[in-house]
């Protein structure tokens, strides 16, 4: 068990650098997407290309059009590979408490405020200020590809950082990934986001599926 007060950025790094990342040189993929919301569905076309941008066709709705091309972006930018000095070397790492969670991770220096926990070699709670806002992570559980993990089940929360009052309900994703080819890279395959009601704003659920997936020629 490390001993809260302690330097963790070995333990850290290694949780890091555990996580699913694709080789370099990643050539987009393209397959068929599938929307879908109560008894709504929409279908259409895909493609990330090799710069992670996502371009969706056959959707005439603009509001799920970005819906699809989001998701899809937002997973692809986590799978690009930085090192862990390129991402965290003006930062330093101090054990916290240990819970069911894991071993808290206290950042100091650059993005100072910022707190991770970690367990084994995953990295099951994320807690980062990102422009203005303070939005929390917790991992509750994991794909594993042989070459690095994934995270299977999760929720988000986001909330203001000074007052620490919530921003819209908690969502729980569902994420469900396959490899492209027998050899990877491993990419999206659905997603089910679950949002609690919040305010005036009720409780939604939307499924994302991707299929016939193949690499961009």
């Amino acid at each position: 068990m490390t001993v809260a007060g302690s330097d963790c950025t070995a333990a850290f790094k290694a949780a890091y650098s555990n996580r699913y990342t694709w080789e370099p040189g990643f050539g987009g993929y393209q397959g068929r997407c599938i929307w879908e919301q109560g008894d709504q569905r929409a279908e259409g076309s895909f493609q990330v290309g090799a710069d992670l941008k996502a371009q969706v066709g056959g959707i005439d709705d603009e509001e799920i059009k970005k819906a699809v091309a989001s998701q899809l972006w937002e997973v692809a930018i986590h799978r690009v590979r930085r090192s862990f000095e390129q991402t965290h070397g003006e930062n330093t790492f101090t054990a916290g408490d240990t819970d069911a969670v894991g071993t808290e991770v206290i950042v100091g220096g650059k993005n100072s405020g910022d707190r991770y926990r970690i367990k084994g070699d995953v990295v099951t709670m994320v807690h980062r200020h990102i422009h203005g806002t303070v939005v929390t992570i917790f991992t509750e559980s994991t794909t594993d590809t042989g070459s690095g993990y994934l995270s299977h089940t999760y929720t988000s929360q986001y909330a203001d950082p000074t007052s620490g009052e919530l921003k819209g309900g908690k969502s729980r994703f569902t994420d469900t990934f396959v490899p492209l080819t027998p050899s990877g890279p491993w990419v999206l395959g659905g997603r089910v986001v679950e949002t609690e009601a919040h305010g005036e704003v009720p409780a939604g659920r939307q499924e994302f599926h991707f299929e016939d997936l193949a690499p961009l020629a």
